[in-house]
């Protein structure tokens, strides 16, 4: 039994402790997330060349979209070129794209036990394409669900010549949705990070996250290391840990956006971060020996180091809270009928402060700052709902993706509740104005 309680104990005792140094560090970065002024790069004039990529699989209902909303950038037409991949499509996303005046590039799977999905069909299209680091400067993928503010390509060139011509930049991550507990959830967390994660990483000169969309790519860099070559379900987390190891600088615009949709349904949205986790999972545990032999060498500064190591195991914080709850309620089970034994109630008063802060509070200064969105009282039932619910789902879809996290050939399509709005006969949608 004392081999059992010192066990338990050990157990509680380190999962603690990662738990509590991930929180610090989250807490610690934080405070660079205050403050109004945002943009820290003077205006160019549009220079830059974009190479615009939109991986598309069976997207006929929403592909008219982001076609209309690229064809009215505010940018000089000829300094950008867009293309739709039609990857392994089965159903009209080609043809309503050509007609909605896109250029189309069409993959196909070579032989029936081919890997599909976004990663092999961005390879195919630059393949394709050829000679694309002569033609242009950056690259910027898109998904077929997204829409993004006008001003992107003028700020991203403006950023990219002003900052000496960064490998990459990040833009502001935003959502179409937010009604309902599931996709209120996603505008929480997204509104959360972009300003007290990334872009506190951004002002403490730390390579930010790369998001998946909405992110701007040199194409020397991509040329140099031969072209899309990642592999696995999260192929934004491999680039960026590559990048990072590599030495390349990944920036953050918190000034323009890209709108994506998120997941109104939990089996959606379950199937979408069991997928996330599987591929987080796998680029983490092979990527840990190399980022210590990196440090070690000094390649990357502690400062890169940490950032990349925690946000590498994140995802592990699921997995432990399991583990802690689970000794700590045998421990609670061993000691309870013990004389003396009490609940340490400053424990969990500290806990509930600590979480209302980093979770609660800190959202809604940053969707009041970056989305002059005040706080109301009406929005905490859904808001404290959706913590609960992720919590649990959260845990489940981590637990089955790192037992599946070999698994990198599989890709679920995440299916979309919006429908185009050009395919119901009115004009595309828009994001209302945000604050400056």
């Amino acid at each position: 039994m004392k081999v059992l309680i010192t066990v338990l104990q050990a157990i509680a005792a380190v999962s603690g402790a990662w738990l509590t140094v991930m929180m610090l560090y989250q807490l610690f970065l934080s405070m660079f997330g205050f403050g109004r002024k945002v943009k820290d790069y003077a205006d160019h004039d549009p220079e830059s060349r974009f190479l615009v990529l939109v991986p598309a699989h069976n997207e006929e209902k929403v592909i008219a979209d982001i076609v209309q909303n690229l064809q009215e950038m505010d940018y000089p037409r000829e300094l950008y070129d867009f293309y739709v991949i039609a990857d392994n499509c089965t159903d009209r996303t080609a043809e309503v794209a050509r007609k909605s005046g896109a250029r189309v590039i069409e993959t196909r799977k070579e032989t029936p036990d081919e890997a599909t999905g976004k990663p092999v069909a961005l390879r195919k299209a630059l393949a394709s394409l050829g000679n694309y680091q002569d033609r242009y400067d950056l690259m910027m993928v898109f998904d077929a669900d997204n829409l993004m503010d006008t001003n992107m390509f003028r700020e991203v060139n403006s950023q990219y010549l002003d900052k000496g011509k960064p490998d990459f930049i990040q833009c502001y991550l935003g959502a179409k949705n937010k009604k309902g507990v599931v996709a209120w959830f996603y505008y929480t967390g997204y509104t959360l990070t972009n300003r007290f994660f990334d872009l506190a990483k951004h002002r403490l000169g730390l390579n930010c996250v790369i998001g998946g969309t909405g992110f701007a790519m040199s194409t020397a860099y991509l040329h140099e290391r031969g072209g899309w070559t990642t592999m696995s379900l999260t192929e934004d987390f491999e680039i960026q840990v590559e990048a990072t190891l590599a030495g390349r600088r990944i920036l953050w615009n918190h000034v323009t956006r890209v709108y994506d949709e998120k997941p109104t349904s939990m089996r959606a949205s379950i199937r979408q971060k069991i997928r996330w986790g599987q591929g987080h999972w796998f680029v983490a545990l092979n990527n840990t020996g190399k980022l210590f032999r990196c440090f070690l060498n000094r390649q990357i500064s502690f400062g890169e180091f940490f950032s990349l190591l925690t946000y590498m195991y994140s995802i592990s914080a699921y997995v432990l809270v399991l583990v802690q709850t689970v000794a700590t309620a045998a421990l609670w089970l061993l000691h309870a009928w013990e004389p003396g034994f009490s609940v340490s109630w400053q424990s969990l008063l500290g806990g509930t402060l600590l979480f209302s802060y980093s979770y609660m509070v800190l959202f809604y200064l940053a969707d009041w700052k970056d989305n002059r969105i005040a706080f109301s009282l009406k929005t905490l039932p859904v808001m404290l709902g959706g913590f609960a619910a992720n919590m649990i789902v959260g845990i489940f879809n981590q637990v089955v993706g790192l037992i599946r996290y070999r698994d990198q050939q599989h890709w679920v399509k995440t299916d979309h509740a919006i429908t185009s709005q050009k395919l119901q006969g009115v004009s595309a949608v828009r994001m209302p104005p945000k604050a400056a």
